[in-house]
């Protein structure tokens, strides 16, 4: 078995598909967050999921949408008092660093165990990445003075596919959540507009990877024999109960003013208040997420298959509570005196 370090040294060595040479401009940094965004297969005809075919064009896809922003050279900007104090408040940083850290190792140790070379170069950009996220992380919580906790000791994962599991599915719940967070961030002015433009190739990108885990777990499916399909949905089910379980582990965790570095899953920031000064109400949120979930996904060809469980759950849940929420609005007008 590849020990924790000998793995985190694979993810560091990893040459992802170019990194610039030339001075970053305007111009080049536009042109790598268009690349990034849009993206349609050259192969005509069909995709069907699983296949050759399918399996080829959706790792092209992983490698020809990589954005080469480079940690170390980005331009932090100045921010003033208010801005800097309502950015160190948010209770993010310490799982936001820890949750990379785990991920870049969790997807790295599955990548070794992939046979198939293009996925496994894939997956393995995946883990390099997410290495990257936590640099920029890193440099922000450094260049605006935020203190964090120590880091725990990040350990090899025992099964390298359920870790995968895991992971890849808590990135498409917290990336669905995000990508409102964010779009609120920006339009209520939380964050500068600065700040807002140095994330944004950090927001698209989580994007890329939960496009890349919906087509793999297609591929993945498809080609297992039926007996080990059986079990690898089984798995899939479980996942989902741990996510679960998780997720209300963290709801009944999180103290007021409190810290949530002891969790160990993703995380998703699910009080909008903390980025909008603007009182949106749970309904109104969920739709902006569809939008913005829509929105990111849009440029990239419409074969490839995108994460639907949680757009899914919360269109079910719109169409259950919009009708409920419109009786309790009449009710409460007619109650109301005059």
């Amino acid at each position: 078995m590849i020990d924790r370090d000998k793995l985190l040294s694979t993810v560091l060595a990893f040459v992802p598909p170019e990194l610039p040479t030339d001075p970053t401009t305007p111009a080049v940094v536009k042109a790598a967050d268009r690349i990034s965004r849009y993206w349609t297969s050259a192969q005509t005809g069909a995709l069907p999921p699983g296949s050759e075919a399918h399996k080829r064009e959706v790792c092209r896809m992983f490698q020809e949408t990589f954005n080469p922003y480079q940690p170390s050279v980005i331009a932090w900007p100045k921010l003033s008092a208010e801005e800097l104090r309502r950015l160190t408040s948010l209770p993010i940083w310490d799982i936001a660093v820890q949750t990379e850290g785990r991920a870049r190792l969790r997807f790295a140790a599955y990548a070794q165990s992939v046979a198939d070379p293009d996925m496994q170069a894939a997956i393995m950009l995946n883990a390099w990445e997410e290495n990257r996220h936590k640099e920029v992380l890193s440099k922000l919580v450094e260049a605006y003075g935020i203190t964090l906790a120590s880091e725990p000791a990040y350990r090899y994962p025992r099964d390298p596919e359920w870790a995968y599991l895991v992971t890849g599915y808590s990135e498409c719940i917290d990336s669905f959540f995000a990508f409102g967070l964010f779009d609120l961030a920006r339009q209520s002015g939380f964050f500068p507009k600065e700040l807002v433009q140095t994330f944004e190739p950090v927001i698209q990108e989580e994007c890329r990877h939960i496009l890349l885990f919906a087509n793999w777990l297609a591929w993945h499916r498809t080609n297992l024999p039926w007996w080990r399909r059986v079990y690898f949905e089984i798995r899939v089910a479980a996942a989902w109960i741990l996510i679960a379980w998780e997720r209300a582990r963290l709801a009944r965790s999180i103290e007021p003013g409190g810290s949530e570095t002891r969790l160990d899953e993703n995380f998703t920031v699910s009080n909008a208040k903390l980025v909008s000064p603007v009182d949106i109400g749970a309904l109104d949120f969920m739709k902006l997420c569809l939008r913005e979930n829509d929105r990111r996904f849009e440029g990239y060809d419409p074969r490839l298959l995108r994460p639907i469980a949680v757009p899914r759950f919360v269109r079910f849940a719109l169409r259950i509570m919009t009708p409920l929420t419109r009786k309790k609005r009449l009710h409460t007008q007619a109650d109301a005196p005059g």
